[in-house]
C-alpha cells in the first residue's frame, strides 16, 4: 500500500511540474509569415556571407517541419508527459533527441553553403535537470553559441529559438563535449 501511494504521488508531482497541458487535437499551430520572417532576418544577421535564401529557408523549415513531426509523433501532450509515453512504448517517436536528430537530417538535406548546423545538450551537467539535445544554425565557420538554438520539442512542436548563451532553461554544451565528458566519467 505504502509502494503505491509513493508512486501516486509521485506521479502527481511530476504531472504538477510538467504542467499538465495538452496540444491541439490538429497539432501546434502554424507559425504566421511574420514569424518565419523574423527568424530569417535573425538567421541571415548571424554574419555578413549569410545567404538571405539559406535563411528564408532554414526558417521556413524550422517552423513548419516541426507540424509535421508532431503529427508523426502523435503529440498530443507536453513533451514530458509525452516522453513517458514514448519511453513505455505508446508512441512512436518524440523525446528531445528525436527532434533534434530529424530537424538536423532535414535542415542537411538543404545543402547550405553559408550556414553550419551544430548538436547540443542542454543540462547535461546540472543535478536533477533532463538532459535536452537540439540543433543550432550559426553562420559558415561560426562556433555554435554564435547561432541560434532551434528547438521544437519544448514547446511540443511549436518552434523556440534564440541565442544559446540567452537561454534561461538550458545551459548548451556542444553533444560531442557532452560524450566526451560522459566517456572520460564511465558513463553510458
Amino acid at each position: 500500500m505504502f509502494r503505491k501511494a509513493t508512486s501516486l504521488l509521485s506521479v502527481l508531482a511530476f504531472l504538477i511540474i510538467a504542467g499538465c497541458t495538452s496540444v491541439p487535437a490538429n497539432g501546434p499551430p502554424q507559425a504566421s509569415q511574420a514569424q518565419i520572417n523574423e527568424l530569417a532576418r535573425a538567421i541571415q544577421a548571424l554574419g555578413p556571407n549569410v545567404d538571405p535564401a539559406e535563411a528564408a529557408r532554414a526558417a521556413d523549415i524550422a517552423f513548419n517541419y516541426p507540424l509535421q513531426l508532431a503529427r508523426e509523433y502523435q503529440i498530443t501532450d507536453s513533451p514530458l508527459i509525452h516522453n513517458i509515453k514514448v519511453n513505455r512504448g505508446r508512441r512512436p517517436r518524440g523525446l528531445c533527441w528525436h527532434w533534434a536528430q530529424d530537424m538536423e537530417t532535414r535542415l542537411a538535406q538543404e545543402q547550405f553553403v553559408t550556414l553550419d548546423l551544430h548538436r547540443a545538450i542542454g543540462n547535461s551537467e546540472v543535478a536533477l535537470r533532463i538532459d535536452h539535445s537540439t540543433v543550432i544554425v550559426s553562420a559558415k565557420g561560426d562556433a555554435m553559441n554564435d547561432g541560434l538554438v532551434l528547438d521544437p520539442w519544448r514547446n511540443a512542436g511549436r518552434l523556440f529559438w534564440g541565442n544559446p548563451l540567452e537561454d534561461t532553461k538550458y545551459e548548451w554544451i556542444s553533444r560531442a563535449e557532452v560524450f566526451a565528458l560522459k566517456a572520460a566519467r564511465g558513463d553510458t
